[in-house]
């Protein structure tokens, strides 16, 4: 049959299966999208779905409308249903106020304007007072409503959840049910209240309840590790007791866990629905073999890696820069180098962690003729903090100078981040430290400037109101809004302990979404990955050491194994690391440059206990895994060969420029003095 044409045996099976429910697991690049809309149309096509009573769920509008088009493409045409929760759960409610006879509530389409009266309350109340913001509290209150918590549960519900605010999570409770009580009075309902209120229709109401079931019969839901407890619970409202469920998801890819998602939804898939038939996606049609395995190695041991189905590539490159601006540098170097016949500048992106690194990318790019777009709402100007501290300077006293108006800006964001603990704190802190150090470089041009002239001299340069526009420009975006996109060519920027993992990830569930998160990250490249890093990192006016993420370790360690013979073919080594495994074999064959002979029992066990714990000592110190230290193959190799020297250990797999530069001086000291 043509819709099954092109696709891949396990594609072909997460297609034509009869079992419901189902549950398919993607991972990046095996073409979820295509099972997802093939399967549709397969169904409609035999008949065993309508596609009049078919409702197909997602998390954008985009999304769906990109589902829709590709239905028609298939032949589907405008029939089956395709939106958001929370659009499908608004378009149910208007119709209930309607037959009701009821006058529908105002839509609250942002929480700020209710709660930016309230700031102040909780302004009084903090331990810094400069540091709430509404934005703070409307997330806090769109966790709680994600899981159904009411104001009289959320102090507990939150404790022990862990979540850490700026102020106290009674005083959190209070603010939850002045919004509540003033929506009530006012009659709004905000996008969350939507949600629930479709609930609780469904679940009290037999009769609506009937009228929507019969008309959905077969639901089919995208991205499903990105729903939570009361989308879940919608869903299976909507459900009733069928089972004509079919999902795709991809628990790799769960970043949303800190605004509500619950990717134990999908892991668990069977435990709600026994009987549900769970099928992999097992090959990666998007990346070279060598982008699959690197991404795959930041997730850790223990996961299943995909088999690349393309040929090979050039391996990851990971850069070391003295500075970030030293790194911006090298990145325009990098995408200049790469541009060219077939790979044009819209076909490589820059991502980072965090909307505020990408400031000074965007600087040098420009410098550099390279043309680039900030994707989203990422304009500095835009940013909520960023107004409120430019509205903040322009109420100071008509004595204060532009630069002393400017070190207040500056001490708000040193003070936020030694307090920093909720989802988007990390991400206001560095734009106003990016707002100050712009501001630093305007009042070098200009000593005697004022706020509007700073606001004239942004606009006018092209800093901090947005980049240059275009179809053929590098896309610059962070991680999280790089999800579902792809280039050929992408840079992955800022890779530094403190941003990657980003510094509030304290929990081992954080630092596993900052590991996905990554893991999103370089997904993203077709064909070549770059990976940078910067010693040093200015923060406003202050220079701060940095050390490299972690997870570069994992990047590194990947690309040292990266051998002939693997799943996926012949791959690529860089020279350097092609010397590295060759020196390593000859010494486990007792044949060494240097005439050492392999160390063999009660020596290399002594030596391999040795280090196996120190690494569970710097383990515990650094609060991390052990393996993110060393994996026990390394520490096998190291008790075997024995380096004394920091060459000898760059001659090892898994210690790369990285690793040698942070442990090297302890590792030659450890097995010293043990020889």
């Amino acid at each position: 049959m043509p819709l099954l044409d092109g696709l891949d045996p396990s594609q072909r099976e997460a297609v034509v299966s009869e079992a419901a429910p189902l549950c398919i697991l993607a991972g990046a690049g095996s073409g979820k999208t295509r099972v997802l809309t093939r399967r549709i149309a397969h169904r409609v096509t035999a008949g065993s779905a309508e596609a009049s009573r078919t409702l197909v769920l997602t998390f954008t509008r985009k999304a769906a409308g990109e589902l829709r088009s590709r239905l028609q493409s298939l032949g589907v045409r405008d029939q089956v249903a395709a939106g958001t929760f929370h659009g499908i759960a608004y378009t149910q409610l208007r119709r209930r106020w309607a037959d009701r006879g009821e006058l529908a509530p105002t839509l609250l389409e942002s929480k700020v304007r209710l709660l930016a009266p309230l700031v102040q309350r909780a302004r009084d109340k903090s331990r810094n007072p400069a540091l709430v913001h509404a934005g703070d509290l409307a997330t806090e209150i769109e966790w709680a409503k994600a899981r159904m918590v009411s104001p009289p549960r959320y102090e507990e519900a939150a404790d022990v959840s862990g979540r850490r605010l700026q102020f106290p999570l009674a005083t959190m409770a209070g603010i939850y049910q002045r919004y509540e009580d003033d929506k009530r009075r006012k009659r709004m309902v905000d996008f969350d209240d939507l949600l629930a209120g479709c609930v609780q229709a469904l679940e009290s109401d037999s009769e609506f309840a009937a009228g929507q079931r019969w008309r959905f019969h077969h639901f089919f839901v995208d991205e499903f590790q990105d729903v939570n407890p009361v989308q879940f619970r919608l869903l299976r409202a909507w459900l009733g007791d069928r089972l004509d469920l079919c999902v795709v998801g991809d628990p790799n890819q769960a970043i949303y866990a800190w605004n509500g998602a619950d990717p134990m939804l999908l892991r668990e898939f069977p435990q709600h629905f026994p009987g549900a038939q769970v099928l992999h996606l097992d090959h990666n049609h998007r990346s070279t073999p060598q982008v699959v395995s690197a991404a795959a190695a930041v997730l850790g041991p223990g996961q299943v890696r995909p088999r690349a189905i393309r040929p090979d590539g050039p391996p990851p490159v990971v850069r070391r820069f003295q500075t970030d601006e030293a790194e911006a540098r090298g990145i325009a170097r990098i995408l200049r180098r790469a541009h060219g016949p077939g790979v044009g500048w819209g076909r490589m992106a820059v991502l980072a962690r965090t909307n505020a690194q990408l400031v000074v990318v965007e600087e040098h790019l420009r410098a550099a003729g390279v043309p680039s777009r900030l994707s989203g709402d990422g304009s500095l100007l835009r940013q909520a903090e960023v107004k409120a501290a430019l509205a903040q300077m322009r109420r100071s006293g008509a004595g204060s100078t532009f630069t002393s108006r400017l070190s207040d800006v500056e001490t708000m964001a040193m003070e936020s981040g030694a307090l920093e603990a909720d989802a988007g704190g990390e991400e206001r802190r560095l734009n106003l430290q990016t707002l100050v150090r712009l501001g630093r470089d305007y009042a070098t041009l200009d000593p005697a400037g004022s706020v509007d002239g700073f606001l004239a001299w942004l606009r006018a340069s092209g800093r901090g109101e947005g980049p240059q526009q275009g179809s053929d420009a590098v896309e610059l975006t962070t991680f999280h809004r790089a999800k579902g996109l792809e280039w050929p060519v992408v840079v992955v920027a800022g890779l530094e302990n403190g941003l990657v993992p980003i510094g509030r990830a304290r929990t081992p569930e954080a630092e596993d979404e900052e590991r996905r998160l990554l893991h999103v990250a370089l997904t993203r490249a077709l064909d070549e990955v770059h990976c940078t890093w910067a010693e040093h990192r200015t923060f406003a006016s202050r220079t701060i050491a940095r050390s490299p993420s972690p997870y570069l370790e994992l990047v590194e360690a990947a690309i040292a194994t990266m051998a002939p013979g693997a799943d996926n073919g012949p791959v690529a080594i860089p020279p350097r690391l092609r010397a590295q495994r060759d020196v390593l074999r000859e010494r486990r064959h007792g044949a060494s440059s240097g005439g050492r002979s392999t160390v063999e029992g009660e020596a290399a066990q002594s030596a391999l206990a040795t280090l196996r714990a120190w690494r569970s000592a710097t383990a515990r110190a650094s609060g991390v895994p052990a393996f993110v230290i060393f994996h026990d193959a390394t520490l096998g190799a190291l008790a075997e060969a024995r380096p004394s020297t920091r060459a000898e250990l760059l001659a090892l797999p898994g210690l790369g420029a990285v690793k040698a530069e942070r442990y090297g001086d302890t590792l030659l000291a450890l097995l010293a003095s043990g020889s």
